[in-house]
């Protein structure tokens, strides 16, 4: 069974971009690459219990085993070692990328505080979208009671389109809740 984002990007958004952008191949038309889950944790330098709890609560989250990355280089003043364990990523792609797509946006963004949408500044230049979440307790994967400490993580959209506003209506039709303009 097909993740239901992925029918949907299949069968409303991609003919719909293909008509907004003027594409005559499917092909060109813009669609997700992956998606990067990130938790740095630098105070893993003193304690290796968290990053164990982080590659839990990643592994929760995005339900694959995630990757602990590790210092390229020495920093004195972050008293930091090459080679030490500095944070916790996961890469998503194909259905486990559209599953985790469709809850962030209709089950975790509206879990958010004061949430009032995502920002439309958040693209690189190069059509990528890339969000930041305060705590991981907004997904429901995690247990409240087994959480050691708040951690924010970071998630990456990298999508194949050219541009930002390429991505941007790609990830409107994805149903991304982004903030509305406040009119002056």
């Amino acid at each position: 069974m097909s993740p239901r984002l992925r029918t949907d990007y299949l069968e409303r958004v991609r003919p719909r971009l293909m008509q907004e952008l003027g594409y005559t191949n499917p092909l060109q038309v813009p669609r997700l690459a992956k998606i990067v889950v990130n938790v740095g944790i630098g105070e893993a330098t003193q304690n290796d219990a968290i990053v164990e709890s982080a590659v839990r609560d990643v592994s929760a989250i995005t339900g694959q085993r995630p990757v602990v990355t590790r210092a390229r280089r020495s920093i004195a003043n972050f008293r930091l070692r090459e080679g030490q364990r500095v944070g916790v990523m996961a890469t998503l792609r194909g259905d486990r990328m559209y599953e985790f797509l469709d809850r962030l946006v209709s089950v975790v963004v509206p879990r958010i505080r004061d949430f009032r949408g995502v920002s439309a500044q958040a693209f690189d230049g190069r059509g990528n979208y890339s969000l930041g979440l305060a705590d991981q307790t907004v997904f429901p994967e995690i247990r409240f009671d087994r959480i050691d400490q708040v951690r924010g993580l970071q998630v990456v959209l990298v999508t194949t389109a050219r541009s930002d506003t390429e991505a941007r209506r790609l990830l409107e039709l994805l149903r991304m809740p982004f903030a509305r303009a406040e009119a002056a």
